[in-house]
């Protein structure tokens, strides 16, 4: 008997209201690696067949992280950050997956992936760090002149559309999901179009880590062909431009004021440095400020106040 045997490639499909559908529309296309030598050679080595994402697989997905947004948003700032921090513990478990998926999704040498991986997990453990912080920080009692209680507390905008960055298909994926859904939103994001397969390997550790289905949906395919719906739907409250071109980042802000979308804008490519430490921007830029006002009354004839 021969010892010899085919390999059992791997399978990759979207990750959409916590199942794995494949696209509706049939379609998929090639990735490959992008090592120095395989483009110059004008051609890098087949990894997998990515699916090509439709429109109507947008719509799906937008349908998926609105019906999530109840439950999310109204979850304890305490429990999301429990989920947030499950999921870096499962990307420990799986950390010499992704640095292969890594280092032949971005060409870098292993010592390199490894390092790119060791600072998404621990972007995950920061991020759920923030999550019951965030409120104290942008929120609070504010002084008036009067007999009030004043109290602003953020609150989540809703579903946000993601474009993950091109050029880094881990790190720069998690520095922008982790703080949409750690503020209480639902994202539907779009995979790097060159190299989605750490992506959509992520929705696998995501759909094993506690997280409600439809928090997270990942699509991958065709960037402008995915984004250009979402930045349009009405069901839609935010838009991140991270992964956008000058070009087609102006077209999604056309888009996206149909019904006053909040959009984060693209930082220039040579000025994003996902590696360093990442405030509390990405997070507030999809916050909303609810103020309550509420009457101190008077105890008694005095007429002091509480």
């Amino acid at each position: 008997m021969s010892d010899a045997r085919l390999s059992v490639l791997k399978t990759y499909k979207l990750y959409v209201g916590g199942k794995f559908p494949r696209s509706e529309s049939g379609r998929v296309y090639e990735v490959t690696t992008r090592t120095s030598a395989a483009a110059a050679a004008g051609k890098g080595k087949w990894l997998a067949n990515a699916p090509l994402s439709s429109r109507k697989d947008a719509r799906d997905a937008v349908v998926a992280a609105r019906k999530a947004f109840g439950g999310w948003s109204g979850a304890t700032a305490y429990n999301r950050g429990q989920i947030l921090y499950r999921v870096a513990e499962m990307l420990e478990g799986r950390r010499d997956q992704y640095v292969a998926e890594v280092a032949d999704a971005e060409g870098l040498s292993k010592s390199k992936a490894a390092a790119q991986v060791d600072a998404a997990i621990d972007r995950w453990v920061w991020y759920a760090g923030w999550t019951d912080k965030i409120a104290q920080v942008v929120g609070g009692g504010n002084p008036v002149a009067g007999p009030f209680f004043n109290l602003s507390s953020p609150e989540p905008t809703g579903v946000v559309a993601v474009l993950a960055p091109q050029e880094s298909s881990f790190l720069g994926l998690v520095s922008v999901i982790a703080p949409v859904i750690a503020t209480g939103n639902t994202a539907v994001v779009i995979a790097s179009e060159k190299s989605p397969l750490p992506a959509l390997s992520l929705g696998e550790v995501l759909a094993t880590s506690d997280l409600p289905g439809g928090v997270v949906n990942v699509l991958s395919g065709r960037t402008a062909e995915i984004a250009t719906p979402l930045a349009a739907h009405q069901d839609v409250n935010a838009i991140d431009l991270a992964g956008a071109d000058e070009t087609l980042a102006k077209e999604l802000e056309i888009a996206a004021a149909d019904n006053l979308k909040r959009v984060l804008r693209p930082q220039p490519v040579d000025g994003v440095d996902w590696s360093a430490t990442p405030g509390t921007d990405r997070m507030t830029a999809f916050l909303e400020t609810k103020t309550v006002w509420h009457p101190t009354g008077a105890l008694g004839a005095s007429g002091s106040s509480y």
